[in-house]
């Protein structure tokens, strides 16, 4: 029906076709959900899983051109995605564990990327445009899942606090290697020959990047700094500098992932306002949904049993099969020898690398960027290579990282390790085990939050009550003072 539409079935039909394939992509994306959540499997599964499904390589319900047409939403999901990371980067936290932190990120990130390069160039013998851009993928985490597991688990420790640092510094490392990998894949594409200078480019570019992100982080302190600034105008700005900046990068060509996150720390240490990027989070949903939606409908399943020439005569399968083993081993390996060398807890240095297995947002947008960059068979195997990885990290990643906190001791099942009470009585006697079990119940219900509203929403809530009461302010100006209040009264 949406081709029919595209085609020419009714007047204005192509804008039709957009509007409707943004309902269909939508609901099929929410649909999945519905499956995915009995599975217990992350929402990211199943945004990709009904992309592969309404697409073209699917039941071709949504037309090529919309998909061609959407090329702008991987740069907008990784504007949300990066300015929300940015607000990890508090200076007083890296203060106090940076080097550490910094030597194990590189080890983690590099290392992965190391094992991939070696497999896909001297192992496999694929194209070196092909071989050095998919090693840089290969050194971003996705942070979500893992963020995830620990909210759920209601982990912490010192092992989850070097975590959430690492996967937040994680995609900074993946984009700049991405950044310069892109340039000598580039380059080696048209033949040219190699110079050291087209690899102070790239890094030359995402310092510029860095510095504009952190101007447009200061002008947004400044445009939300009044707080008689509604929450839903304060909401329009965020989003208008964000859309801003994607469009500037755009236009130079560049990723606006590093900016982003460059925008986004320079707020959160300047306003110390977290309840902007909870406003954000809530308000971005439908755009990541769309976004991995699109990424699975450029999925082509055939193409993974097929053989490119022009990357090398080895099929994708055994290519992303291949990818998917060699990166989990970089990615622990690195972890572990990172700990090892600043000396982390021995529960740290066993189980991190297990939490480093997600890999989605940041990869399967710099992937179509890339795609989008190198063109023809090599930009087309190296999205589907990721997509399909990317689902199977997301299938196992949750368990590992849920191991991982567990392991590490994170986190217990035992009601004895959630609290700790005094096991002997006032005057010195030992208590039954019946009576540590009530004292241990009374400690948990004391530690219990005392609303169950998530931040988001509250945050979204408050927004819109300000608004209501803005609308009631502004009638009464127009002297209708009696009417309201016998309305209000009424409500």
């Amino acid at each position: 029906m949406i081709q029919w539409l595209y085609d020419g079935g009714v007047d204005d039909s192509s804008v039709s076709a957009a509007i409707i394939s943004i309902s269909v992509i939508l609901l099929a994306g929410f649909l999945m959900t519905r499956v995915t959540k009995k599975l217990r499997l992350p929402n990211v599964t199943a945004y990709i899983v009904a992309g592969i499904l309404i697409g073209p390589y699917g039941l071709n319900i949504v037309p090529k051109p919309i998909i061609q047409g959407t090329g702008f939403l991987p740069d907008i999901a990784l504007a949300f995605i990066a300015f929300s990371t940015g607000q990890f980067f508090k200076f007083d936290i890296l203060k106090k564990n940076g080097a550490k932190i910094i030597i194990i990120t590189l080890f983690e990130a590099l290392l992965a990327s190391i094992f991939v390069f070696i497999l896909a160039f001297f192992i496999l013998h694929l194209n070196l445009a092909f071989s050095i851009v998919l090693a840089a993928l290969a050194s971003a985490t996705a942070p979500a899942s893992t963020m995830m597991t620990i909210r759920q688990t209601g982990a912490k420790g010192d092992f989850v606090e070097t975590l959430l640092q690492v996967v937040a510094l994680d995609d900074i490392v993946g984009l700049i290697a991405y950044s310069v990998a892109i340039s000598i894949a580039v380059h080696s594409a048209t033949g040219d020959a190699f110079s050291i200078i087209r690899v102070l480019i790239p890094i030359l570019t995402n310092a510029f990047v860095l510095f504009l992100g952190a101007i447009f982080g200061v002008l947004l302190t400044i445009l939300l700094r009044p707080k008689t600034r509604s929450s839903d105008n304060r909401l329009i700005i965020s989003v208008a500098l964000l859309f801003a900046f994607c469009g500037i990068c755009t236009i130079l060509e560049i990723s606006p992932l590093l900016g982003c996150m460059s925008m986004g720390t320079i707020y959160i240490n300047f306003t110390e306002d977290d309840k902007l990027f909870k406003q954000l989070n809530y308000f971005s949903p439908p755009f990541l949904l769309m976004f991995f939606v699109r990424s699975g409908m450029s999925f082509d399943l055939q193409a993974l049993v097929k053989t490119s020439g022009t990357i090398g005569s080895s099929p994708l399968l055994l290519i992303g099969v291949l990818y998917f083993i060699i990166r989990i081993i970089g990615k622990y390996a690195g972890a572990f020898l990172g700990c090892l060398l600043v000396k982390k807890s021995k529960e740290t240095r066993n189980y991190l690398g297990l939490a480093l297995i997600p890999q989605a947002g940041v990869a399967i947008g710099l992937a179509a960027l890339g795609a989008r960059t190198l063109k023809g068979e090599i930009g087309n195997a190296l999205e589907t290579i990721i997509l399909a990885s990317s689902v199977l990290y997301e299938l196992i990643g949750p368990a590992c990282a849920k191991l991982s906190l567990y392991l590490s001791k994170s986190y217990s099942t035992k009601l004895e390790d959630l609290v700790e009470v005094n096991d002997k009585t006032d005057d010195g006697q030992e208590k039954s085990q019946l009576d540590l079990l009530i004292d241990r119940i009374h400690k948990i219900q004391e530690e219990l939050p005392s609303h169950t509203i998530n931040e988001a929403e509250e945050a979204f809530t408050e927004a819109a009550e300000q608004q209501n009461l803005s609308f009631w302010d502004e009638l009464q100006k127009q002297n209708f003072k009696e009417p309201i209040r016998k309305r209000k009264t009424q409500y």
